[in-house]
């Protein structure tokens, strides 16, 4: 007897894209760890040329740097981030009672961390080391905590913020901050020489991995 086969019905193009983006990120985050791990004599050359000529410009803007501390430490700090996603998610249960999108939203954030400090103990990249720093951090350097921490929380507010029907001023607005935050982070941890670009940029991508996973996962459980 002849049974005919049962497709899944087709996902939609933005499921598809989605997943495209996911796996793209995936591959860039995993090559570039790769070399990191394996300290790829031609990255780590250009890490230390920019961290020597950033350092220098630190040194040199001694107000410029003292501003870029406060916002790294206080504005754009992991635990403000941490703080505003966990109001966002009250907001959702209070105003919206959408209570899983606040679950989602929350352990999203966590296993963000959880990656983020994971990859920190196994790779164990020490931080650059300077003579007179202009500023101090702790455990390892890679990947940024600030970099993913901020690309994570930034990208998950503006994907609610357009499933939630936001747009005008206010969305223009929102993306104008969000990526005001995410570039300045990264950028304020190089210039205080307590992390390398290869760190920054490993947590813009693996940040940004995780949203595009989040955002795919959440869509699969509404299907």
């Amino acid at each position: 007897m002849h049974t005919q086969s049962v497709e899944s019905p087709p996902r939609p193009p933005a499921e598809r894209r989605t997943s495209r983006w996911a796996g793209a990120l995936a591959l860039c985050s995993t090559l570039l760890l790769a070399l990191v791990a394996v300290r790829w004599y031609p990255l780590m050359t250009v890490d230390d040329g920019i961290a020597d000529t950033t350092h220098r410009w630190a040194v040199d803007e001694p107000g410029l740097t003292q501003a870029f501390r406060i916002l790294t430490d206080w504005v754009w700090d992991p635990w403000t981030m941490r703080i505003l996603i966990f109001a966002v998610a009250i907001w959702l249960v209070w105003r919206r009672a959408a209570r899983w999108t606040a679950l989602w939203l929350v352990a999203t954030c966590l296993l963000a961390t959880l990656v983020q400090q994971t990859l920190k103990a196994l790779v164990d990249r020490p931080r650059p080391v300077w003579p007179d720093p202009v500023d101090s951090a702790h455990y390892a350097a890679y990947p940024s905590g600030h970099a993913m921490t901020a690309t994570v929380v930034c990208g998950l507010l503006l994907w609610l913020l357009h499933r939630y029907g936001v747009r005008g001023v206010v969305w223009r607005t929102a993306v104008a901050v969000g990526a005001l935050s995410v570039v300045g982070v990264g950028l304020t941890r190089i210039w205080l020489g307590v992390h390398w670009t290869t760190d920054v940029l490993g947590g813009w991508l693996l940040g940004a991995m995780v949203v595009a996973l989040a955002v795919r996962a959440h869509a699969h459980w509404r299907s």
